[in-house]
């Protein structure tokens, strides 16, 4: 699976690491130092996979990470020094797919990536039926989701969780239960990362967000997906 990562680290040494252990690994790599450059890079040759520091010049990560997510789904794996549950569930709720707090293990990182690409690069199969429920309709191969044959971009971790759902409709999830479907995220990470990724699902196909009709709380205990057309 070789792949064009492009990686914005301002540590020169550590972005030299992270070259040498994806180019090890076959994949095509492209360092930048700092945020303007790259979402510079981004719009000229959008990459497999974003490995993005939050802590860089000119402009951060996690403005960065704002500005791509209003063009583009490309996928972002956030690396940052900072540790507190805010910090990480902030990265998340602007649009990361997984997060890695500062100091890690090159060989988890590589890991990770190689999680990230097999969850956005899945082959296609025309014999897999798209999934309705209602007006949704979610493509488990294609990786598409669409209301009322209107696009919904949705980031990897937001997808899975929301294939998952759609194939066992009206099955309540706990929080620890979609946690697991995110397959990745730091150890730092609480379950409450599920509530900021259905809250942003919900941002992107419910008509009024905070009276869901398709993604709803089971209060003390989860989440669960019915046909919110029923609802009208």
């Amino acid at each position: 699976m070789n792949a064009y990562v492009l990686v914005a680290e301002d540590d020169v040494k550590q972005a030299e690491v992270i070259r040498r252990y994806l180019d090890r690994e076959g994949h095509s790599a492209l360092v930048v130092h700092d945020g303007r450059a790259a979402i510079d890079e981004v719009r000229r040759r959008q990459p497999d996979l974003l490995v993005l520091d939050v802590m860089m010049p000119l402009v951060d990560g996690l403005d960065v990470c704002r500005v791509l997510r209003r063009e583009c789904e490309v996928p972002v794996l956030m690396l940052t020094a900072r540790s507190t549950e805010e910090d990480l569930l902030l990265g998340l709720d602007l649009g990361a797919d997984d997060y890695m707090t500062k100091p890690y293990s090159p060989r988890e990182l590589m890991a990770r990536i190689r999680t990230l690409l097999r969850r956005t690069r899945a082959p296609l199969s025309v014999d897999d039926p798209v999934i309705r429920i209602g007006a949704l309709a979610v493509d488990p191969v294609r990786r598409t989701v669409d209301l009322n044959g209107r696009e919904v971009v949705c980031t990897p971790g937001e997808f899975e969780i929301l294939a998952a759902m759609a194939a066992e409709p009206e099955r309540v999830f706990t929080r620890r239960q979609l946690l697991a479907l995110t397959r990745g995220f730091d150890r730092y990470i609480t379950e409450r990362t599920i509530d900021v990724h259905i809250l942003n699902l919900r941002k992107k196909i419910e008509a009024v967000p905070r009276q869901p009709a398709y993604l709803q709380t089971v209060y003390g205990v989860g989440y669960k997906l019915v046909d919110g057309s029923r609802a009208h």
